[in-house]
């Protein structure tokens, strides 16, 4: 095993993913490809629906973030397991509605939603609408009025919590872009108009602190603060909200460096908080929401690319190129963030060759890691970014105008192509 179960290197001495020789896929499939373990996909599916059901209560479900990965097989799949799904775009509920996801599962998100996403939700039977503003609210009360709908509403609050992750990636301070601010009494406000608007229904409420965080106590300090405003709204208003939504976050291992995180322990003592602190204010315990998504897929996953050249600058370092880079995983040039990258081809050998990789792209940035070891490889050898399942496909784009990769899945010893790869034709499709 490298780093997670999905991992292995085989008698050939190649890298393998879900039992599969990840140097043959390469040349079945082609390179850059993206894999994605989906027995993998199902197991975490499991442990999170099992511990929400052990510690949460029946009624609690976990809401797969499809920020984290979004295609139509994955809704597929998500729904199959039974879980519910965060939707934070138009695009998303579109791909989620063409999977046949059941939409009444559905929660709706983000800080500006239009006037069109409002509707389209509306049309699409989505289940919750997380209102992010007293304006939101206000255009939201109006469409719905004129659908003759009433949709029910989560209202997105923020607990002015800092977990110490990477600065772009935090949503629960007080100076945040997202929801309304307990600190500044902005929410109780919010509460007060979503109560007095006729044409929704209030049902609770929703935060999230941040994302790629390994420590428990952001999340019970969440916990704590969230429940502790539910009480103090229904001393206010007599509103006793049925549902909190406690957003995402949980952290995954992208290295040897990042700590193993037990997630059913840490949803066990995220129950434990909430039981504690709901028999402190003597508020009944509301269905609680997590919306895991990274946690889910991205040890499930990685990329494939091949080896265009080796090149060492004495007294400097040595750049291993390859036929990806930022178009298909901009996450190094954005927050720097930190892989596990392995020779596929040559797994078995010792990883002592220090290099940067380095992307195909015209542009200096473009780099998927610096500072790591492998086995030193040479031209047509096949590198693998571990752990991309989360926040690469995602956040593709066609940067230097280069198609983008492939997704194959892998259960059972098969693999298959869930989304294809991009053509030349496709990218010059939409030009007039």
């Amino acid at each position: 095993m490298i780093l997670h179960p999905t991992y292995d290197v085989n008698a050939a001495g190649h890298l393998t993913a879900a039992g599969l020789d990840t140097v043959e896929l390469a040349r079945e499939f082609g390179t850059p490809a993206y894999l994605l373990d989906t027995d993998a996909v199902r197991a975490m599916c499991r442990l999170y629906k099992s511990a929400f059901h052990d510690f949460f209560g029946p009624a609690s479900t976990p809401a797969f973030a499809g920020k984290a990965l979004c295609y139509k097989g994955l809704y597929r799949l998500i729904a199959e397991e039974g879980l519910a799904a965060d939707c934070v775009s138009p695009g998303e509920l579109v791909t989620a509605h063409a999977a046949g996801f059941p939409m009444a599962k559905v929660f709706f998100h983000g800080n500006n939603k239009t006037d069109a996403d409002l509707a389209l939700a509306l049309d699409l039977g989505v289940g919750h609408i997380v209102v992010d503003s007293p304006d939101e609210l206000e255009a939201l009360a109006q469409i719905a009025a004129g659908k003759g709908a009433k949709p029910r509403i989560l209202l997105r609050i923020t607990p002015g919590i800092d977990p110490h992750t990477h600065k772009k990636i935090i949503t629960g301070n007080v100076d945040s872009k997202f929801g309304m601010a307990i600190a500044t009494g902005q929410a109780d406000s919010f509460v007060k108009a979503a109560l007095a608007c006729p044409f929704v229904t209030l049902d609770g409420f929703h935060c999230h602190v941040g994302s790629q965080i390994f420590d428990i106590e952001p999340f019970r300090d969440a916990c704590d603060i969230m429940l502790a405003f539910l009480a103090r709204t229904r001393q206010t208003t007599g509103f006793e909200a049925p549902v909190l939504n406690i957003g995402g976050g949980f952290g995954v291992r992208y290295t040897e460096r990042d700590p193993a995180i037990d997630y059913r322990a840490n949803i066990q003592a995220l129950g434990t908080e909430i039981d504690r602190m709901c028999a402190l204010h003597g508020v009944k315990k509301p269905a609680i929401l997590m919306e895991p998504g990274r946690s889910i897929v991205a040890a499930a996953g990685c990329t494939l690319y091949t080896v265009g050249s080796v090149k060492t600058i004495p007294g400097f370092r040595s750049y291993v190129s390859v036929d990806g880079g930022m178009p298909d995983n901009p996450r190094y040039a954005l927050y720097q963030s930190a892989y596990t990258v392995v020779n596929a081809s040559r797994a078995a050998e010792k990883a002592a060759f220090p290099c940067t990789v380095a992307g195909r792209c015209c542009e200096s940035g473009d780099l998927l890691a610096e500072d790591v070891s492998v086995a030193k490889p040479s031209r047509g050898d096949i590198l693998a970014v571990l752990v991309t399942g989360a926040y690469n496909y995602s956040m593709a784009s066609n940067y230097n105008r280069i198609p983008r990769p492939p997704v194959i899945e892998l259960s059972g010893g098969k693999a298959t192509v869930a989304v294809r790869r991009e053509t030349y034709d496709d990218l010059i499709r939409l030009d007039v």
